[in-house]
């Protein structure tokens, strides 16, 4: 008799998988060999390509200052960050040789003291374009950033030498980046710093 209602159990399955394989391939149909191709069943046409813009002082409307900002307010936060962190390494691409040197003997200095740096980035309140301007062949735009930034630096005894690792402080630094207009690489190297 138990074997019985095993048997009903698995007949009554059966019969569940059929019918969702059958009220499946109802729904979403079976292939036959003859569908049509949806390239050729529809017209189209290619979407139309901006025409290549050369960039230099003239071209940088405000779609491109848009578009740069955009780029600057993620290079801020990541070369505050990484900087803080002394790992130079993650954002070589953004740097300039001058301000990777001078970046690389900071940490050099910090390390020899045997200082560490904490900074926790909190966000940008703006970030403004306040000039550009073309240099030969390299595009320079001056860009004015308000953040809000916890930093301060411990010594080996993890004392507080300055800053404060409790307050939130409004940081004000204008940056310089520049590209070779004439390059396709897409990104901007920092290359100057002023706080």
């Amino acid at each position: 008799m138990n074997y019985s209602f095993e048997y009903i159990d698995i007949i009554l399955l059966a019969m569940i998988a059929g019918f969702i394989f059958l009220r499946l391939r109802g729904i979403l149909g079976k292939k036959t060999g003859f569908e049509e191709d949806i390239e050729s069943s529809f017209a189209h046409e290619a979407p139309p390509t901006k025409p290549k813009v050369n960039l230099n002082a003239n071209t940088f409307d405000d779609n491109a200052k848009e578009e740069f900002v955009k780029g600057a307010k993620i290079a801020y936060e990541s070369i505050i960050t990484n900087f803080a962190k002394g790992k130079l390494k993650d954002i070589k691409s953004l740097l300039d040789k001058s301000v990777y040197q001078q970046f690389e003997d900071a940490i050099k200095d910090r390390e020899n003291k045997k200082f560490s740096s904490e900074t926790t980035f909190i966000g940008l309140s703006s970030a403004e374009i306040k000039q550009h301007v073309q240099n030969k062949n390299m595009l320079e735009v001056t860009v004015e950033f308000v953040s809000e930034i916890i930093s301060c630096v411990k010594d080996k005894d993890n004392k507080v030498i300055s800053g404060d690792p409790e307050k939130i402080k409004k940081v004000l630094d204008t940056w310089k980046f520049s590209k070779d207009t004439r390059s396709s690489n897409p990104n901007w190297l920092l290359i100057d710093t002023q706080a």
